[in-house]
């Protein structure tokens, strides 16, 4: 086997002996056995008789087991594991890159990714030499087989689409990547499915209609996710089925990325740690893998749970409410622009009345389309509100002002929402008129799922690091976060339940 440069994160042999030999779900994507008697990697909940130790090597994402000669275990299934956290600890250049390489459908040249970022391309070269160990382009290839292994498995989708879902423009190319990392071919794979798993995949998977799994590390706490969101929802753009059981409750959107227009259902399926994720739309298929992206950050799927968890209950605030809900995720956004409008909107008004005007914005300014069963809603995007003055829509004059010129910093690049770094963008944001702190850490928190970003003026989380007498200040609320870094942004959240948990108490009383 080829091994690959040193990397900034190893995993702990130790560590991951232990974890492989009793299969903990927990360490499922944070790590990888590679065998050497079979060439074989695996996750470390791969259902297979464990290998010696001496046998096995570990690595820290798929990537690396990859580009070391190793090919994906069929099967645990590699390409259905969650996000590794080991690429969340990379300098924030490469971070960045990554995030805009799982943006796009299609590869880019190192140079257009390099000019993306501001820099050269020897540089971004030597960075994810030194970062990941790896080049910008073995991690493309890598993460798109695996993702068009899953499609192969999971659906009946043809091969060519499933090669250009997956970012392929040639075919031909497709099945070269593909036969690296597997030494098969795509072909192979669809001929190795059992009979009655094709029949599945046939109905569930069509043209204008695909079903694809986005898996996770418990523990997962999906109906504070939903009961998050459900209060939250834009009519005919949005919506949250409830069930009797509320593991079994059902998020939807409506959703217009890379010109394809579409509508999603996602469902829990506790017992395999995955979402059910359904897709529908003609042409659908071709934006499957940002798509899925956008999902992972939506619903916070590749958070370190334990490490959270771990970080927070110091404060006994804090762990009382971990106790009671120790899944907790970050709520995300779809997109970042339309959720710093909701945040504008939602200035000293209250959820209900937010909610309720930014569904105005979207009724009269965004797209209907029919869907599945009906009519669908897109929520406009800021070139169509370009010329928008929002005086019908219930705000005051200023609030209107602030709306427009939001918008056009958002034209113009003044503030940039791939910006990675929680002060730079606040500093952008709070460089325009109207909007204060509150509104940019909001923002920043969920807009663009940062997990430091602590909106500190938050009446909500003011009250509940107060006492009886009185409220806590946005001073006191900062002081007493700092020991919550750089998990401030969850702590927000389980402030906000512990509020709701209090009021439960006192209704029982």
């Amino acid at each position: 086997m080829n091994s690959t440069s040193e990397l900034t994160v190893q995993p702990d042999p130790e560590l991951c002996h232990t974890a492989r030999l009793a299969r903990d779900k927990r360490f499922d994507g944070r790590f990888y056995t590679a065998v050497k008697t079979t060439g074989i990697f695996c996750r470390p909940i791969c259902p297979a008789r464990a290998p010696l130790e001496k046998n096995v090597e570990y690595f820290a994402t798929a990537a690396e087991a990859a580009a070391a000669g190793y090919r994906p275990c069929l099967r645990c299934r590699p390409d259905a594991a969650p996000g590794s956290p080991a690429w969340g600890l990379v300098s924030t250049t490469v971070q960045r890159a990554l995030n805009l390489m799982r943006r796009e459908r299609e590869a880019q040249s190192i140079e257009q990714l390099a000019d993306r970022l501001g820099i050269s391309s020897r540089y971004l070269r030597k960075l994810f030499a030194e970062h990941i160990g790896l080049s910008p382009l073995q991690v493309w290839q890598t993460e798109r087989a695996l993702f068009a292994f899953s499609l192969l498995r999971d659906t009946s989708l043809p091969i060519g689409d499933i090669a250009f879902a997956a970012g392929f423009n040639s075919l031909r190319r497709f099945n070269g990547v593909f036969r690296e990392i597997y030494r098969r071919t795509p072909s192979d794979v669809r001929r190795e499915e059992h009979p009655e798993k094709r029949s599945q995949n046939r109905q569930a998977g069509s043209p204008a209609q695909v079903t694809m799994y986005l898996s996770y590390r418990p523990p997962f706490d999906w109906p504070a996710l939903l009961a998050f969101f459900a209060a939250r929802t834009l009519s005919g753009v949005e919506q949250v089925i409830a069930a009797d059981d509320p593991e079994q409750g059902e998020y939807q959107r409506s959703f217009q990325l890379l010109g394809q227009r579409g509508f999603l259902r996602v469902a829990h399926e506790p017992d395999k740690g995955r979402l059910r994720v359904r897709v529908f739309g003609e042409g659908c298929g071709a934006v499957l893998y940002p798509l899925r992206e956008k999902l992972r950050r939506l619903f916070d799927l590749d958070a370190d749970s334990d490490e959270i968890r771990g970080h927070l209950q110091m404060d006994p605030l804090l762990k009382s409410v971990l106790e009671k809900s120790p899944g907790v995720r970050l709520p995300g956004a779809w997109d970042p622009f339309e959720y710093t409008l909701r945040a504008i909107l939602g200035q000293q008004i209250s959820v209900a009345a937010a909610t309720t005007i930014a569904g105005r914005v979207a009724s009269r300014y965004g797209d209907y389309f029919p869907g599945p069963e009906g009519q669908l809603l897109l929520f406009p995007t800021a070139e169509q509100l370009r010329d928008a003055d929002f005086s019908d829509i219930g705000v005051t004059r200023t609030r209107a002002q602030t709306l427009r010129t939001l918008v056009a910093a958002t034209l113009t690049g003044e503030v940039d929402f791939d910006e990675p770094d929680l002060e730079r963008f606040c500093a952008q944001m709070t460089a325009l008129p109207g909007i204060g702190d509150w509104t940019a850490h909001y923002t920043a928190m969920r807009g663009l799922s940062m997990p430091d970003a602590f909106p500190a003026s938050d009446l909500g989380i003011l009250i509940a690091l107060g006492d009886s007498e009185r409220k806590a200040t946005p001073k006191q609320a900062l002081t007493r976060a700092e020991s919550w870094r750089p998990w401030r942004a969850y702590a927000a959240l389980l402030l906000w339940q512990s509020l709701k948990l209090n009021s439960e108490k006192r209704s029982s009383t």
